[in-house]
């Protein structure tokens, strides 16, 4: 016990010492001025009388409702069936018929099924206590198990609970969008087995990496006391760092064969493309994306002076060689303009204000005894603490897209100044057929949604 208190006592004064090194930037001090507000505010809530569960539901539905805007919006729009004018001499009538078909199977499917079927899932299980019920039974294995009754315990048998009726209640979902609108607009290759197989991969992989992650997590909390989220958020700095180096090596391969790519004319202009731009390519491979659907993509991975280049079969079947040549132009624009690693360091300063805000939550008993506890778990305030922070999150979302087209932008003028413009044009165009991708998004939706640019403004920019 002398340990541990000595070890929180260094916590405290390590986040000391944080808040100094913010106070010294004007930024910073800001940050800590608006957040020791909102930490106030949040702690003079907890009492009884507080609806935590109320509010909860309310932001849910707000949110549910607001987005259900945006696809009655999109999908009126898709019905319309207007080629864009940009476009009218780019895409047939016949493709853009089938791009609309697919797009509007999706949104209806959406609108009438899947948004209400999600949301109806969140309620019933705040509604109905079953996030409470979950704990009890967690409990209750540990002790048929004979297992020693801890915190970190418990929680792991209730996250595999959760995990568990998730995987199984969003399988209806799932088997529909594959094997019903995928397979009617000609996308899915999938069988049943191999559906099945990476439903139980996943399943099995996410307990395997994310259990021990969840007992480190909450070891981490108890270990370093009161001011944890500092600790907490170097713990998921390195464990995403981990994770990023251990996914294309040892996970990627379960679900997707990688194939170097044979020596050619392609692999000769990847080379060159790479070496004229000091880019260090040490492999390039190729995935059979086709063995589940014909969508296509093209990326890069790797740290520091070990890049590697991944062309789905798809890609390369449906563009030319210098079409793929000018898409990774694009990708290696991402690389040149540092778009991969300040993403990285938006994502950690995301999650740093999280953890920053978690750590006034987790303590508010109102919040558990709302819900249906009577003890304070770590694992179901952040849990709890996730709702609460959605409507943050959704905003936090729409901003991340904001910076994302503008480095799409930046990524195609890159390709654009290398001289693969008319290239990327076309590959860009191609793909847009191919994936039967939407040619005419409503601009608020598109906005809100989607990552990358519609293809009107980015043919307008090239």
């Amino acid at each position: 016990m002398e340990q541990i208190h000595l070890i929180q006592e260094l916590a405290t004064e390590q986040v000391q010492k944080l808040h100094l090194i913010l106070e010294s930037n004007v930024y910073g001090k800001q940050f800590l001025q608006y957040a020791d507000l909102i930490a106030y505010q949040i702690k003079s809530y907890d009492y009884d009388s507080v609806p935590w569960k109320d509010l909860v539901v309310g932001f849910i539905v707000t949110i549910y409702l607001w987005e259900t805007y945006l696809d009655l919006r999109q999908h009126s729009l898709l019905k319309r069936n207007i080629i864009p004018q940009a476009l009218a001499g780019v895409i047939t009538k016949e493709k853009f018929a089938q791009s609309n078909a697919y797009n509007i199977d999706k949104s209806r499917f959406k609108i009438m099924y899947q948004g209400i079927y999600n949301i109806a899932q969140i309620i019933v299980a705040i509604q109905y206590d079953l996030f409470p019920i979950c704990w009890d039974y967690a409990d209750q294995f540990l002790k048929l198990a004979s297992l020693p009754h801890s915190e970190i315990l418990q929680s792991i048998v209730f996250a595999s609970i959760l995990i568990s009726l998730n995987t199984v209640v969003n399988l209806p979902i799932q088997l529909y969008s594959n094997f019903v609108i995928e397979e009617r607009h000609g996308f899915n290759k999938q069988t049943y087995g191999l559906f099945f197989s990476d439903t139980i991969k996943t399943f099995f992989l996410t307990l395997i990496i994310g259990m021990p992650v969840l007992a480190g997590f909450l070891a981490v909390i108890q270990w370093a006391g009161e001011n944890f989220f500092f600790y907490i958020w170097l713990f998921m700095v390195a464990f995403q760092i981990f994770f990023m180096i251990i996914f294309p090596t040892f996970i990627q391969p379960l679900f997707n064969k990688y194939t170097p790519l044979e020596d050619g004319e392609l692999k000769t202009k990847i080379d060159a493309l790479a070496s004229k731009l000091k880019f260090p390519l040490t492999k390039v491979y190729v995935v059979d994306g086709s063995k589940r659907s014909s969508h296509s993509n093209a990326y890069f991975y790797g740290f520091f002076n070990n890049k590697r280049i991944v062309l789905f079969d798809t890609l390369l079947q449906q563009s030319t060689h210098n079409e793929v040549i000018a898409v990774l132009a694009h990708e290696l624009g991402h690389w040149y303009h540092n778009h991969v690693f300040r993403r990285l360091l938006v994502a950690q300063a995301h999650l740093f204000v999280l953890f920053y805000f978690f750590n006034f939550i987790v303590n508010l008993q109102s919040l558990y005894t709302s819900f249906g506890f009577s003890t304070r778990p770590i694992i179901v305030g952040f849990l709890l603490f996730q709702f609460i922070y959605s409507p943050v999150e959704t905003l936090i979302g729409f901003f991340m897209n904001v910076l994302s087209r503008r480095d799409e932008f930046q990524a195609d003028a890159f390709a654009k100044k290398l001289g693969h413009a008319n290239d990327l044009k076309s590959g860009l165009i191609k793909l847009q057929i191919e994936n039967l991708s939407n040619m005419n998004p409503d601009p608020l939706y598109s906005v809100w949604h989607h990552s990358h640019p519609p293809l009107v403004q980015r043919l307008a920019a090239l």
